[in-house]
């Protein structure tokens, strides 16, 4: 394995935040251990590539953002991306020095365009009774660390709360851990309300099961 890059020694990143393929899949599985890792949370995590494949990428597909929609966040230092069909939005970052990636061989793009994968969002439908709206849930919005505090996360939210603006959802809704002061500062500075007063309820593993003989 060679040493890690400094992001082609250049300054200037090109991110494309498009439609995962399943080729994407093994990426996106190891990001969320990552994320798992940083949440402290690994004793829960048993995802494996088959299971996201097969959950993420149901046949027939359906429709984005009316059913599960992993998007990936691709980054480039060479040349911009050409939008395609997968494309949700792009955008040019200037950063103030290079970037060095210790992982950049193991999240090269499978597209085989020089390119590397630093982040990723899943998101899917909910609905508001009070609006009488459908709106996104995002269930993990997430950037691998040498990439993070540059303003990739800011932009797959904002290419998110676009999409969802523009199909006239009514909300764009997530959870945060309490002890994420960091994340909490940067939603709220994204403009959204963090709610004190609401808490989680949910029912898997035994707690789930025991209600499929009742």
């Amino acid at each position: 394995m060679s040493p890690p890059s400094a992001a082609a020694e250049s300054t200037t990143v090109w991110a494309e935040l498009r439609h995962a393929e399943p080729s994407d899949v093994p990426f996106i599985r190891r990001m969320i251990y990552q994320m798992a890792e940083f949440e402290r949370l690994t004793h829960l995590f048993s995802a494996t590539d088959t299971s996201l494949l097969s959950t993420l990428f149901p046949s027939p597909p359906l429709p984005h953002f009316f059913s599960f929609t992993p998007l990936v966040l691709y980054l480039s230092s060479t040349s911009p991306p050409v939008p395609s069909s997968q494309t949700l939005s792009i955008t040019q970052f200037s950063l103030s020095s290079p970037v060095v990636d210790p992982d950049e061989a193991d999240f090269g793009s499978p597209l085989g365009d020089g390119r590397r994968i630093a982040g990723f969002v899943i998101c899917f439908p909910n609905y508001s009774t009070f609006l009488a709206k459908p709106g996104l849930y995002i269930e993990d919005i997430f950037v691998r660390e040498p990439w993070r505090r540059m303003g990739f996360g800011k932009f797959m939210l904002s290419s998110v709360a676009k999409k969802a603006a523009e199909l006239g959802m009514g909300r764009v809704e997530w959870c945060v851990l309490d002890w994420n002061v960091n994340a909490i500062e940067f939603y709220k500075g994204m403009g959204a309300e963090v709610f004190q007063e609401w808490r989680i309820c949910r029912l898997t593993g035994p707690s789930l099961e025991k209600y499929k003989d009742e």
